[in-house]
């Protein structure tokens, strides 16, 4: 069996980002499967190339796993217009590297964003091929309740562009339970969607590994780490994570880290500067085969986004490698991604939004570390038994051989 995956967004643990496909893809090879998958060769959370080449695709493998990279615009976070420009060369150049695969069974798109979805669409319908969309967030709903997307005419052009990306599909794959209920609420077919949740690879974290080394290199010798893990984007609310700051300010043992980059991240930086924030250090990004160093370094973990309804639907994949990581979490997102971890009692939350909220959660925990120890313990308990990425791998493997007719 030999599925392509289309994902501009796509990361290799060589990169920093979540690594989801990387593990689904690197588990069907495993059991003699096949998936290829064509990405960007830009960056999507630095904007850098990833790789040199000529042409309009550049070809890596990595672990056995054949990558194409299209071109795509640089500095892909310039501005809106740039961004959707960005998105439009990749739809084109993707699907020419798309067609140059021989001997595809299927073909899998991703969102966001829509376009590339409608690459994977093209090249199955000129194929003739099953065609499998994943909906990893609710675009353009997100981005119509960020206030990212305001005009009538694009809302109402998007809308439209994901309903007929709904109807054409042959399959629908959701990573959230809430996206399967937005999807019922449209009249999409039960039969025709599939839950597999986000979730986490245990095995790249060892929660009793000595972190000594990484915390004297960044200056962290008995403090209490709390680290962010993630992009700086408009969605991620890093004002209010630096706001909790100036409210510890009264407690010079408490550190937060910052592992990421991302839009915001210099506007950030000179906001911490302002504030004379001597309690925050910024690392930048960092390949997702470094964090688990930099996550057993923690004694807690922040995840956050911005208070908006859309964002209780969603399942953020920082949270499972903070579980898996066996650090509790600070949770200042609401919804379904709550549930998990109160069901786990693995964690505290805290009001999305709220700086004050946010800092005395932090203040609770570093108060109490014997309590977020065994938070920590409860959250890798909890996600072996429930989000174990090779449970997820096999789901996944059923659901395109089902697809592809193949055993």
């Amino acid at each position: 069996m030999h599925w392509l995956l289309i994902h501009q967004a796509f990361v290799s643990p060589k990169e920093a980002g979540g690594t989801r496909h990387f593990e689904l893809a690197r588990y069907l090879q495993e059991q003699g499967h096949v998936m290829t998958i064509v990405a960007s060769d830009v960056s999507y959370l630095t904007g850098e190339k990833v790789i040199s080449h000529s042409g309009w695709v550049g070809e890596e493998v990595i672990d056995g796993i054949r990558v194409l990279r299209a071109y795509a615009l640089p500095k892909i976070h310039r501005n809106f217009l740039w961004r959707v420009l960005a998105f439009w060369v990749f739809m084109i150049t993707s699907a020419w590297a798309a067609l140059r695969v021989k001997d595809v069974d299927g073909i899998m798109g991703t969102t966001p964003p829509l376009f590339q979805a409608v690459s994977a669409w093209g090249v199955a319908a000129l194929r003739r091929k099953p065609f499998l969309l994943e909906v990893r967030d609710l675009w353009p709903e997100f981005a119509i309740d960020m206030g990212v997307l305001t005009h009538p005419v694009l809302i109402w052009a998007s809308r439209r562009l994901e309903h007929f990306l709904y109807a054409r599909a042959d399959h629908l794959l959701v990573n959230s339970p809430a996206y399967r209920d937005y999807l019922l609420a449209r009249g999409i077919p039960g039969e025709k969607i599939s839950f597999i949740p986000n979730g986490v690879d245990t095995a790249m974290f060892d929660p009793a590994a000595d972190a000594t080394e990484l915390r004297v290199q960044w200056g962290l010798e008995g403090k209490f780490v709390v680290t962010y893990a993630g992009a700086f984007g408009p969605a991620n609310d890093i004002d209010t994570l630096l706001g909790a700051a100036r409210y510890l300010q009264d407690m010079p043992q408490v550190h937060i880290l910052l592992v990421g980059d991302g839009k915001d991240r210099p506007r950030l930086e000179r906001l911490a500067a302002a504030w004379h924030l001597q309690n925050v250090t910024f690392v930048g990004a960092r390949p997702k085969a470094e964090m688990p160093r930099f996550l057993v370094a923690s004694d807690a973990c922040v995840a956050i986004l911005r208070n908006i309804p859309m964002f209780r639907t969603t399942y953020p994949n920082k949270v499972f490698d903070y579980m898996a990581a066996g650090r509790p979490t600070i949770l200042a997102i609401d919804g379904v991604i709550r549930e998990v971890v109160e069901a786990a009692r693995g964690g505290i939350f805290v009001p999305p939004g709220d700086a004050r909220a946010l800092a005395e959660g932090i203040r609770q925990l570093a108060q109490h570390p014997e309590e977020a120890r065994l938070m920590g313990q409860n959250a890798r308990a909890y996600v072996q038994a429930h989000f174990e990425r090779r449970d997820q791998a096999r789901a996944f493997q059923e659901l395109l051989q089902s697809l592809t007719g193949s055993s």
